[in-house]
């Protein structure tokens, strides 16, 4: 296998893209006051869409259309991670984008109550 590796002209990297099958966010965090509210608020938001939910590591939630997200808390910083993978670069940046706007909305409703 890595002799067979090794007689290609392009990067591994080329090699593996032809086999991945989903796109992904990357690891996004979010500093948060109220995790847990984030976390509710953003389940609300998509509401009928979401086929089924994990509680294991954090919330993962599955959309049914392939694309699927992971919400959890640090357990040493006051931050809330976003996991997003879908089949497109634009199904990705979509479900970020519905995710953001409901933890920003409620990042904005704490510190609005804090004072």
């Amino acid at each position: 296998m890595l002799a067979a590796l090794g007689e290609q002209d392009r990067p591994l990297s080329d090699l593996m893209a032809d086999y991945q099958r989903y796109e992904a966010s990357g690891e996004i965090n979010f500093t948060v006051i109220d995790a847990q509210a984030c976390i509710d608020a953003v389940l609300k938001s998509f509401g009928n869409r979401i086929h089924a939910i994990d509680h294991l590591d954090g919330v993962t939630v599955d959309l049914g259309d392939g694309s699927w997200f992971n919400l959890r808390m640090s357990n040493t910083e006051p931050l809330l991670r976003l996991n997003v993978e879908a089949r497109s670069t634009d199904e990705v940046d979509e479900v970020v984008g519905q995710v953001s706007q409901q933890v920003q909305a409620q990042v904005s409703s704490d510190t609005e109550g804090s004072t």
